[in-house]
């Protein structure tokens, strides 16, 4: 059952607005089950009670879908609710006072812009580039020197996103210059310009392309040629609930949790 009702902020009404616009809620109700602190959590609070909302970097899309359904099932009467962008949006909403319980970013840096609105961050998991081609690599590319070819359509993220920071971190390391066809505001971004054909490739994450395997192909980037995208999570100060902020901040460093990343392709931290 889907659920987009969140609890009332009248403290910070005109950041409302903006996030009930981005928010997208999950699948919910489930039934009790084993480990993880649930209504519990802050022992005054009945099924249904429990509200949290996540800020989480677009990449985790797929796999958050399935780590919030897991979450509810065991911890009933907790709703979670996510909200997806790329990190530098997520920052920017906390810094306007958008409504939200846990951050969640692709990097160490965006999470330490807002160090003064976030607890102890603790790093969840980590992820790798590949480069994302049509299904079956019709052009051919092999490497991160094949991206430099003038006639090649290639699409990054935008520099002031991690996945383009990554991307410029690792083509700077073997002297690739790329002129893309179009810099995306998130990584999920870049992976759809090549699921449609608008690009011949582009630098995303592992994950992304494990969750779209059936529409495109992922081109290995060797490690001792990549960078390794770390993702710290922490609680915000501004949450109504930080009981159940902090519970399930922990529960993704949890046993259900990382298994649910790893089966997701996500590295452990």
């Amino acid at each position: 059952m889907s659920r987009t009702t969140r609890r009332p902020l009248p403290r910070r009404r005109v950041a409302a607005l903006l996030a009930t616009v981005l928010l997208v809620p999950l699948a919910s109700c489930g039934t009790d089950g084993a480990g993880g602190a649930g209504p519990s959590a802050n022992g005054t609070k009945g099924a249904g009670d429990v509200r949290l909302t996540v800020l989480a970097a677009a990449s985790l899309t797929d796999v958050f879908a399935t780590a919030g359904a897991a979450y509810e099932r065991s911890h009933p009467g907790t709703e979670v609710t996510f909200s997806f962008a790329g990190s530098q949006e997520l920052v920017a909403q906390v810094r306007q006072g958008a409504p939200a319980d846990v951050l969640v970013t692709a990097d160490t840096k965006s999470m330490e812009s807002v160090r003064g609105e976030t607890g102890t961050p603790a790093v969840i998991a980590r992820n790798r580039l590949v480069i994302a081609v049509a299904e079956g690599n019709p052009r051919g590319v092999d490497a991160l020197e094949d991206l430099g070819d003038p006639k090649l359509k290639v699409v990054l993220a935008a520099p002031e996103v991690p996945a383009g920071k990554y991307s410029a971190k690792v083509l700077d390391a073997r002297g690739v210059t790329v002129t893309p066809v179009s810099q995306e505001p998130n990584v999920r971004a870049v992976l759809s310009k090549v699921e449609l054909g608008e690009a011949d490739a582009g630098l995303v994450y592992r994950t992304d392309t494990e969750s779209a395997r059936d529409k495109v192909d992922a081109v290995a980037v060797p490690d001792d040629r990549n960078a390794v995208a770390s993702y710290p999570a922490a609680t915000l100060k501004g949450s109504d609930d930080a009981g159940a902020a902090a519970a399930f901040v922990a529960w993704l460093s949890g046993p259900e949790a990382q298994r649910i990343l790893r089966d997701a392709g996500f590295q452990q931290p």
